[in-house]
């Protein structure tokens, strides 16, 4: 178990390091930006300032989810706090949305339909290279958590950005990543702007720039919701946990097995568990222990394991009664039938 809350304890620290250090790198971007877009009048200046608005004020509550989540658990939320952590992350996809996807769209528009001058645009073109030299930091530091995690699961980074439970380190590569398909945006509508002498350029990569924030904003949200509302473990680590636990030799089947997120990096597996008729209470006991230990070898970030003793023949009973983690024929289970080990 120390190893697994250590191992918890890394990865909350690199977490809370890429979400400080993309915080301020967005702050900073965003004071620059928007000095910029008073300087040239360019929309789509003002589009990113927006953008790195959002951005910011997405950090503060991706750290907030970070402290958040991490509170022990107490009588009253016994399984702790961890799921909080996503409704912060869902805030803070709502902000992206709000503050960057619409001010850059409306903004877009009226320039498409009104036109506007634009001056200095030699000071835009040098704050969005800045910005794309400090954007890239702030991705790079994402990243290298990403492909860290990537092998300790022996997985694509891309595969783990799509499953993983970790919604900060997914929130904060997809933003950066936003950042710099936006800048790249933001230097082609301003120069073709430039050489045509055409302002709708300007509003068109606004409009661009907010219809990416949306697209971010939508998959982050989605993700979130998803794991606040309660998912299965992710990277088929269900399969995986449920092969180890059939193959302890005291067990004939696992009629039902359920595992439930309960936060990044954080999981709960409950499971009915027919074992051979001959198993004495020790047996049990002592089975039940190694099931414990052979799951959290698989995965260190179990936190709470639950075992039901069940016989095969009143597992379907069970299920109507019970919704399938009571013991058989609606008994109370025995205090060695199930087990939960933070």
């Amino acid at each position: 178990m120390s190893e697994a809350v250590g191992t918890r304890a890394a990865d909350h620290g690199e977490s809370v390091l890429t979400v400080i250090v993309a915080g301020l790198v967005n702050l900073l971007i965003a004071v620059a930006k928007g000095l910029a877009a008073l300087i040239t009048g360019s929309s789509a200046m003002l589009s990113e300032a927006a953008h790195s608005l959002a951005d910011t004020v997405t950090e503060v509550l991706l750290f907030v989810s970070l402290r958040r989540g991490q509170r022990p658990a107490d009588s009253a939320h016994p399984l702790g706090y961890g799921r909080e952590a996503y409704l912060w992350a869902l805030l803070a996809a709502i902000a992206t949305f709000v503050a960057g996807a619409v001010v850059s769209i409306i903004d877009g528009v009226n320039r498409i339909l009104h036109g506007g001058e634009h001056d200095d645009v030699l000071v835009a073109f040098v704050v969005l290279a800045i910005s794309f030299v400090l954007e890239s930091v702030s991705l790079r530091r994402a990243l290298f958590q990403v492909r860290g995690s990537a092998r300790r699961f022996r997985i694509s980074a891309t595969t783990f950005l799509q499953e993983t439970t970790d919604t900060t380190v997914r929130a904060v590569t997809f933003e950066d990543s936003a950042a710099l398909i936006g800048l790249v945006l933001a230097a082609v509508g301003l120069g073709l702007t430039v050489v045509t002498g055409n302002p709708v350029w300007d509003g068109v990569s606004s409009v661009l720039i907010g219809l990416l924030l949306v697209l971010v904003a939508w998959a982050l949200a989605r993700a979130n919701l998803s794991l606040l509302v309660g998912r299965s473990a992710p990277l088929g680590l269900d399969d995986l946990l449920r092969t180890e636990l059939e193959s302890l030799p005291q067990v004939v089947a696992v009629p039902l097995f359920v595992t439930s997120v309960l936060g990044p990096r954080r999981l709960l597996v409950a499971a009915k568990v027919e074992f051979m008729d001959d198993c004495t209470t020790d047996d049990l006991e002592r089975a039940a222990d190694e099931a414990e230990r052979r799951l959290r070898l698989v995965y260190p970030g179990i936190e709470y394991v639950f075992l039901d003793p069940t016989a095969a023949r009143s597992v379907g009973a069970a299920d109507d009664d019970d919704g399938g983690l009571a013991a058989p024929d609606g008994a109370s289970p025995r205090p060695d039938a199930a087990r939960a080990d933070g």
